[in-house]
């Protein structure tokens, strides 16, 4: 049986359009393949616009504890990738973490 996830932590991050796909390939390597390692389930997920991509990662833990120890203590702190300086617009400030009140499907399950 799959464990099901309790907390959805939610980061969000903006990089011109021209450097979209270079950003996107970096991201993933760079920050959802750890996160394949340690949580439940993580998703990524991009809204090109005209001028800018937005890049959304989820990632999906059992509880708080379990996403505080994956990063360092405060799951709210945010963990900026080595060249996010390089390719953001502006450095996200903050995370959401989100309690899991309902889910169905196989989203962040395995």
């Amino acid at each position: 049986m799959l464990e099901r996830p309790g907390i959805a932590r939610i980061w969000r991050g903006r990089v011109p359009a021209a450097r979209a796909d270079e950003y996107a390939a970096y991201l993933y390597e760079a920050g959802i393949r750890p996160l394949e390692e340690k949580a439940l389930g993580v998703q990524l997920l991009r809204e090109d616009r005209e001028e800018e991509s937005e890049f959304v990662t989820i990632s999906y833990w059992r509880d708080v504890a379990s996403m505080s120890a994956f990063t360092g203590g405060d799951p709210t702190r945010i963990h900026h990738l080595e060249r996010d300086p390089e390719f953001l617009i502006e450095l996200p400030k903050s995370v959401q973490v989100l309690r899991i009140t309902a889910s169905s499907g196989d989203l962040g399950g395995g």
